[in-house]
């Protein structure tokens, strides 16, 4: 009778990007309301601020998680390259690293050398690539779904607070944006830990504190410098 198991590690790549873009959006723009909103702005000008950081933010997130995923699928190509070589110059010394791995995880070296010889006969580079240089199709890099993820999640994060902006009174906004910002990203913390398989409370916590501390410093700068329009 087959036993399915529920494993996460498949949604690694574009739960860590959404995860980040959906805080990184509450978490900027609620920042930046606060900020603007202390210094005395006008609510059509935090509205303006909040729309131009969405939309910057959201591209900037795009661009850097596809520049440094890319660069680690680079490496892993240049990995995989370099290691189809050493297959075809040396196959002896590859199956013997191969073995070594194998045994240092618990088998004898006699079955160790059989598993190897027949990974290799089966997918020579796949068993290497896997095996010795950790590298999997389920946790390649996969830069376009990191970046759509990212800028996506960005977006959605950061119509969060802007959105109070449009329905609160202007009386109510710094302590309105504030507090439902944190419940944002309680919620986005509790659906993160969700899906990832983490500790429920662990990740609210720390996801809210670096939040709120975030608004905080912003709203003191905004009201340290800013000046009643």
């Amino acid at each position: 009778m087959r036993h399915p198991e529920r494993h996460r590690t498949h949604r690694t790549g574009w739960l860590r990007a959404a995860v980040l873009g959906a805080n990184d959006g509450i978490v900027s723009t609620a920042s930046l309301v606060l900020g603007v909103a202390a210094a005395g702005a006008s609510t059509r000008s935090i509205l303006v601020a909040g729309v131009a950081g969405l939309v910057a933010g959201a591209m900037s997130m795009a661009a850097g998680e596809y520049v440094s995923v890319s660069s680690q699928a680079d490496t892993e190509r240049a990995d995989s390259a370099r290691e189809k070589k050493e297959l075809a110059a040396n196959p002896v010394q590859e199956h013997a690293e191969l073995t070594t791995i194998y045994v240092k995880r618990g088998l004898d070296e006699a079955l160790a050398s059989a598993v190897a010889t027949q990974l290799m006969k089966h997918d020579a580079l796949g068993a290497h690539l896997r095996d010795e240089l950790g590298i999997s199709e389920t946790l390649a890099a996969r830069p376009v779904q990191a970046a759509l993820a990212s800028a996506g999640t960005f977006a959605v994060g950061a119509a969060l607070p802007l959105g109070m902006v449009v329905v609160l009174p202007s009386q109510a906004l710094m302590w309105g944006v504030a507090g439902s910002s944190l419940l944002f990203l309680a919620s986005l913390g509790l659906l993160a830990a969700r899906a990832g398989g983490a500790p429920l409370l662990a990740s609210v916590a720390r996801v809210a504190f670096w939040g709120g501390l975030a608004m905080a410093l912003t709203a003191g700068v905004g009201a340290l410098f800013g000046v009643t329009a």
